[in-house]
């Protein structure tokens, strides 16, 4: 099964960590998003894979090397965001010709599926997820299990069911003319060729869709919503040993090589290869390979590749009326 996987996005919401590195390389719950929707693609029987890079795309290209050196993989590079629409179309040409059914997962979502259970459909296929407010997403009008309507951002939604990937296509070569069209006639949505108006192109002309709901969605957008995930996958496999003098509360990501001592971590924190962690307290925080951390307090935190925190605890014992000033 091959797979086209965009992930070209700048990742503005999530700087300062993406100035350097790109969104979908950033770790959670000890591996980079981009692992976990690719261990996934695998295990349900991706055998191929396009991924259209832009921004810091060469750190992409040396990850799949590194990490996925068996794994078939075609890079093109998006020069400038058009949208998703856009990005599928510059990887056209690897949209199966032969007419065989292919896959695309979006690059900077998490997403909990049986995905086996959507290629064995008989037709194509959208995941969707049930969200309180859609009006930021493309959203899926259905009836009988089948998508009738797909409208990209909607001011007054229809339907809570936002589409959210991944997209299953048995009709790749509709697919193809359609997103042809779409550029072509530069027809665009919030100044955007959109995925979502080829889709809707597609139902037009009588391709079918079958609605497909995921068990998870998991956003790593923003920093809150980065944290939020971390939870969520820990809560699915936590990974740690005993540690010098620390008191660890599952769950936990603790890399093999982390040299944590006299220290409490947990719960959800993660940590990554060859960090350091001295006399410090780190809880629902995420920390990044070859950290230093010490006689701090982590909470609600997301440190990046080789930074150091170093602080001091302070014990005090103040009077009526005190007045301290800690800077």
């Amino acid at each position: 099964m091959h797979t086209i996987i965009p992930v070209a996005g700048f990742g503005t919401r999530l700087r300062p960590h993406t100035y350097t590195i790109p969104k979908v390389l950033l770790s959670v719950a000890g591996k980079p998003i981009l692992a976990h929707i690719l261990d996934d693609l695998l295990a349900s029987g991706m055998t191929s894979a396009t991924i259209v890079v832009g921004y810091l795309g060469d750190a992409v290209q040396e990850f799949m090397r590194g990490r996925y050196p068996d794994l078939p993989v075609h890079f093109i590079e998006q020069k400038e965001p058009q949208g998703l629409g856009h990005a599928i179309w510059i990887a056209r040409e690897d949209i199966p010709a032969n007419g065989d059914p292919f896959l695309i997962a979006l690059g900077d979502t998490i997403f909990e599926a049986d995905l086996k259970a959507m290629l064995q459909g008989k037709t194509s296929a959208i995941g969707v997820y049930t969200v309180e407010d859609p009006r930021r997403f493309g959203v899926v009008e259905a009836e009988n299990g089948f998508a009738t309507k797909l409208v990209e951002k909607p001011e007054q939604p229809k339907s809570n069911l936002m589409i959210s990937g991944p997209y299953f296509f048995r009709n790749p070569r509709l697919l193809r003319e359609c997103l042809d069209e779409l550029v072509a006639n530069d027809k665009r949505t919030k100044n955007e060729y959109q995925l979502t108006d080829a889709l809707q192109m597609m139902i037009e002309r009588g391709e079918k869709f079958a609605v497909f709901p995921l068990k998870g969605w998991y956003d790593c957008g923003k920093p809150e919503t980065l944290l939020s995930t971390n939870r969520v996958l820990l809560d699915r496999g936590s990974h740690s040993r005993p540690r010098t003098r620390t008191v660890i509360h599952e769950p936990v990501f603790i890399d093999d090589t982390a040299d944590i001592e006299d220290a409490i971590v947990g719960p959800y924190a993660a940590i990554g290869a060859e960090s350091i962690v001295r006399n410090a307290i780190v809880r629902d925080s995420i920390v990044g390979n070859q950290v230093r951390v010490e006689s701090v307090l982590l909470d609600g935190s997301i440190l990046g590749d080789n930074a150091s925190v170093i602080g001091q605890f302070r014990h005090i014992n103040a009077g009526d009326s005190s007045e301290i000033d800690l800077r």
